[in-house]
């Protein structure tokens, strides 16, 4: 019996398709007690948490809007590298501010963690008030 072009084509393709594993869930290795996943891995994907510019203890860094956006990107470049993926793997970012006048001056260091040519997607918006009274939150999406 000879089976159509098709069904053969069908029968191959289901070999090659992606495993779907379940969601990945990672845990928080340092500081206060969140409730929520600082990243879960999911469809090819690293989904981060929203990131202020707090430090190991958990408090935000003085200083304003400059050093809260430093302190908030070496946070998400933290939680790239123990999920194993790097900064250079983000394709898309949510910025929120508190104070959208502080945008420039959010963007002076934003943009220094990404090479030039390769800057990801990213929408920013203003917030009624973030998590700790922080001036900025940052969350990403990075592929595997």
């Amino acid at each position: 019996m000879r089976l159509p072009l098709l069904t053969v084509v069908a029968l191959l393709c289901v070999g090659c398709a992606p495993a779907h594993r379940p969601p990945e869930f990672l845990a928080t290795t340092s500081g206060p007690a969140r409730p929520f996943s600082p990243a879960v891995r999911a469809n090819g994907y690293l989904h981060l948490s929203g990131q202020i510019g707090t430090d190991s203890a958990g408090r935000v860094v003085p200083g304003g809007i400059r050093a809260e956006t430093r302190q908030t990107m070496e946070n998400i470049r933290a939680v790239l590298l123990r999920s194993g993926s790097s900064i250079d793997r983000v394709v898309k970012c949510t910025v929120f501010m508190a104070d959208m006048k502080e945008w420039a001056t959010m963007n002076e260091i934003y943009v220094t963690f990404f090479d030039a040519a390769r800057r990801p997607a990213r929408s920013a918006m203003g917030a009624n008030g973030l998590a700790l009274d922080a001036r900025v939150e940052i969350e990403c999406l990075a592929a595997e």
